[in-house]
C-alpha cells in the first residue's frame, strides 16, 4: 500500500492541485469502476460510457488547478450524470439534423435500390467517357437490349467489331468498377444510410 492509497480524498486533491500525478492515479484507481457503472446505468453503451469517464478525468486534470474539490466522489458521479445528459442531447441533436436534412425522396426507398442507384450513377459516368463507337455499342447492346447483329446492322459495321467494342467497353466497366474507392463509397453508404 503506498502512502497515496491511504490519503483522504481531500488530501488527494490538494496533491493534484500541485501537479501531482501519483494523486490523480490514486483518485483514479477509486472511483473509475463506480464512474463506469454510473455513466452505463444512464446511457446502456459500455463504449459511450468508457468514453465518457475518460472525458471526466481528462476535464478533472486539466482542471485541477482551479478546482476546490472536498467530496471528490460526489463531484465525479456529477460530472459523469452531467456528461451523460449531454452526450444524449448531442445524440438528440444530430439525430434531428439527419432527420431535417434527409432527402424526402430518398428516404423512402430501401437500402438495395440506394445501392442500385449509386452503381448506375458510377456505370453512367463510366460509359460516358468510353470511345463513341464503344459507348454506343454498349448503350444499344446493355440499354436498349439489341442483340450483336442487330448493333452491327443499325450501326453500318461488321458483327465482330460490335462484338470487338462490346468487350472492350465490358472490360473498362469491370476494372474501373472493381476500383477500392467504389467499394468504400459503397460501404460508406452503407454506414450512413442505416
Amino acid at each position: 500500500m503506498n502512502r497515496y492509497q491511504q490519503q483522504t480524498d481531500a488530501d488527494l486533491m490538494l496533491s493534484l492541485q500541485q501537479d501531482d500525478g501519483h494523486a490523480f492515479t490514486e483518485i483514479y484507481n477509486r472511483y473509475w469502476k463506480k464512474l463506469l457503472a454510473i455513466a452505463y446505468i444512464h446511457c446502456r453503451d459500455k463504449a459511450v460510457a468508457e468514453e465518457i469517464v475518460q472525458e471526466v478525468f481528462i476535464s478533472l486534470w486539466n482542471r485541477r488547478q482551479e478546482l476546490s474539490v472536498d467530496k471528490v466522489n460526489a463531484y465525479l458521479a456529477t460530472a459523469v450524470r452531467l456528461s451523460v445528459f449531454k452526450q444524449y442531447a448531442r445524440q438528440q441533436r444530430r439525430e434531428q439534423i439527419i432527420a431535417a436534412t434527409a432527402d424526402p425522396v430518398i428516404s423512402g426507398w430501401d437500402e438495395e435500390k440506394i445501392y442500385t442507384r449509386f452503381l448506375q450513377q458510377q456505370i453512367n459516368g463510366i460509359v460516358e467517357v468510353l470511345p463513341e463507337k464503344c459507348r454506343l455499342v454498349f448503350k444499344l447492346s446493355r440499354v436498349e437490349g439489341l442483340s450483336i447483329p442487330e448493333v452491327a446492322q443499325r450501326m453500318g459495321i461488321a458483327e465482330k467489331t460490335a462484338e470487338a467494342h462490346l468487350t472492350k467497353a465490358l472490360k473498362v466497366l469491370k476494372l474501373k468498377l472493381n476500383r477500392p474507392y467504389i467499394w468504400g463509397l459503397m460501404l460508406l453508404l452503407k454506414v450512413l444510410i442505416p
